[in-house]
């Protein structure tokens, strides 16, 4: 599953590690998802949208 991860991370400053504790998973669950290597539960889709305020629509790209 494609995901705007990297780039909302950047936009809003937090480096991987930041971004993992926000959501409480590790530096290198931030590093697969960004890479494309691993699918997230709904759980953390949801906990990673709400940390950018954002819904999971607008992080996560679903494709047929």
């Amino acid at each position: 599953m494609k995901n705007n991860i990297r780039k909302l991370r950047e936009q809003f400053g937090l480096t991987q590690q930041e971004l993992a504790e926000r959501v409480s998973v590790s530096r290198q669950t931030i590093i697969s998802l960004e890479n494309e290597r691993y699918n997230p539960s709904i759980f953390l889709a949801h906990k990673i949208a709400k940390s950018f305020e954002l819904t999971i629509e607008n992080v996560f790209i679903f494709e047929d």
